[in-house]
């Protein structure tokens, strides 16, 4: 008999779906489902065969793939999501030395975080320090001030403590001081201050005059865990993560981050598909004037395909891979965001040390991505990239800026010429009150210009920047383009630069995925995306402004598979393990707080 195209069509669609049937092995009912699909924007059930979505629609559509080894998830009416994708966060850096930090991310009152300081004080052991590094805002506390010296001395004791505000300052306390042998005569590094008292002897606080060197090197003076704790300590990390429904992260290197050596962790974790996070990294060239040397050392050592797919590799877990160079390509083009200090003014070498690096990873084919904060260093590094694409077409390489606050529309224009991208965060939830001090309220009003960037067209896609300068919870940024508010309550943000809630959840899930071109199969819930999906504990769409800052996962699931459970779900998901070491302050404060 011969076969109309029709029948076979009909055929191979009926196989399909017999087949579909037999591989599905999860379905989630009674969902509130968010799908930031524009052709099926919500649903009430999921289908998941292996990692990958298999169908959505109607309760009634999908217990259809109900059988005797299914699954089945019910939902309850809570609101579904797809993962979320952290554009911009250091979890392979912030993962080794998790464990040792006391996070006062989310405490309410300064009240509150000294005690936590002085508690975790009495139980760190001798040779230990106490540190809390980042996540915080003094702000966020009900009275609107930073922690003195005289008060963390008492808290803290004859234990050493290290706390670090933003990327401005750093206080250490009279035992810290002591056992980092700093006096006196201590010279000032370079863009640091060591500020001492009318005797001349350190009072203790460490100031970034803007470069944030001293507060990093200091930082990197402090004694680190075992191999088996920070293993442990990753774990944890990534575990809080998935908590907040974070399934997908881009690690955007970082300072004292060597590559490979400092991956040890991650690769470990990855071999043993132990790492429950997507996370693809880029290389942080570590060595100032010799960035050239790096980077040309690391394209010999990494192959880089371009636009690779999800490959799963033998006994390894999916996504992790180098993905580029980034995020600051040459030291004398860090322009941190010290809004505290006045703008730094980059040397007059930067231009040439770039355009070094640049070319190399345009030849290569090496994508990347660049710090940049302020416009006036937005303008100098696209002058310095256009250069390059005269010499050596870019032709379509996947590259984009990190942060871009205060952004021109003119240099919009310039990156989208180019086939750049945006990489946005939520530091002025942290930041905005010393941004108006110093800048003004009309130059606050579209910092970061977000509106302007999705109306031209940009790929924009969301992160925190966590965790050594906002807090990792990428709730904060939503809520912040939402809302256009600091974590203080300052309403800084202009009307015209806010977003509504299916945007600003879009920034962080499939505007993060089209960074790197990946919005094909990920960023929303869609039959043959990859099945990383999550239920949240409150209603994104209708719950009050001021609580999307505190939505929390209940259920996550990665690749398919569950990887955090709480509350009724807590049964069917892995349990997490005790953080090592035993004193841990995550053994006594949970991820975020309420003090």
């Amino acid at each position: 008999m011969k076969l109309t195209n029709t029948t076979i069509f009909l055929i191979i669609a009926f196989s399909g779906n017999v087949f579909s049937q037999q591989k599905v092995d999860k379905i989630i009912l009674n969902g509130k489902i968010i799908t930031l699909n524009d052709k099926q924007p919500s649903a009430e059930a999921i289908a998941i065969a292996g990692n990958r979505i298999i169908e959505l629609g109607s309760n009634q559509r999908i217990k259809k793939y109900i059988r005797r080894n299914v699954q089945v998830i019910d939902a309850r009416g809570k609101t579904v999501i797809p993962g979320i994708y952290d554009s911009h966060l250091h979890v392979i850096r912030g993962g080794r030395f998790y464990n040792a930090e006391l996070r006062w991310d989310g405490v309410t009152t300064l009240a509150g975080a000294l005690s936590m300081l002085k508690e975790q004080a009495l139980r760190t052991p001798t040779g230990q320090w106490v540190r809390v590094v980042g996540g915080w805002s003094e702000f966020q506390f009900k009275e609107k001030r930073l922690p003195t010296l005289d008060e963390i001395n008492a808290a803290t004791g004859d234990t050493p403590a290290f706390i670090l505000h933003l990327y401005g300052q750093a206080f250490l306390n009279k035992a810290g001081i002591q056992a980092l042998g700093i006096t006196g005569d201590t010279p000032n590094p370079t863009g640091g201050l060591i500020q001492k008292n009318p005797d001349g002897e350190p009072t203790g606080l460490l100031v970034a005059e803007p470069n944030a060197f001293i507060l990093y090197s200091t930082l990197s003076k402090l004694p680190e865990l075992t191999m088996e704790e920070k293993i442990n300590s990753t774990e944890r990390f990534i575990y809080d993560l998935n908590s907040l429904g974070v399934t997908s992260v881009m690690d955007a290197g970082g300072g004292f981050q060597n590559f490979p050596d400092d991956y040890q962790i991650t690769d470990m974790l990855s071999t043993s598909r132990k790492l429950n996070v997507r996370l693809p990294y880029y290389l942080f060239a570590q060595k100032p004037g010799a960035e050239l040397e790096d980077y040309l050392k690391w394209i010999g050592m990494v192959d880089i395909s371009e636009h690779q797919s999800d490959v799963q590799v033998e006994n390894q877990t999916t996504d992790y891979r180098v993905l580029g160079a980034g995020e600051n390509l040459v030291a004398s083009g860090g322009d941190f965001e010290n809004f505290l200090k006045p703008r730094p003014e980059l040397p007059l070498a930067m231009e040439n040390q770039l355009k070094a690096v640049i070319s190399e990873l345009v030849k290569n084919r090496w994508p990347f991505r660049l710090h940049a904060t302020y416009d006036e260093s937005i303008t100098r590094f696209l002058n310095v990239m256009e250069q390059v694409n005269q010499e050596t077409p870019f032709n379509g390489l996947t590259w984009f800026f990190d942060h871009a606050e205060t952004v021109s529309d003119a240099n919009l224009d310039r990156i989208k010429a180019l086939g750049g991208g945006l990489a946005i965060q939520d530091r002025m939830a942290f930041q905005a009150e010393g941004f108006v001090s110093r800048y003004g309220k009309n130059a606050a009003l579209h910092t970061p210009p977000i509106r302007r960037m999705l109306n031209k067209g940009l790929r924009v896609g969301g992160g925190t920047d966590g965790t050594r300068v906002s807090s990792f919870n990428p709730w904060i940024g939503i809520y912040q383009f939402v809302s256009g508010k600091s974590l203080g309550g300052l309403k800084f943000a202009s009307s015209e630069n806010q977003v509504d809630r299916i945007s600003a959840l879009k920034i962080y899930t499939l505007g993060s995925a089209s960074l790197i071109h990946q919005e094909n199969e990920r960023g929303m819930l869609k039959k043959n995306f990859l099945a990383d999906l999550v239920i949240l504990n409150a209603d994104y769409l209708g719950v009050e402004e001021e609580k999307i800052k505190d939505i929390r996962s209940v259920l996550t699931i990665l690749d398919g598979k569950v990887i955090f459970g709480a509350r009724e779900y807590q049964t069917i998901a892995p349990q997490v393990p005790k953080a090592l070491p035993d004193w841990s302050p995550v053994n006594f404060y949970s991820e975020y707080q309420s003090r």
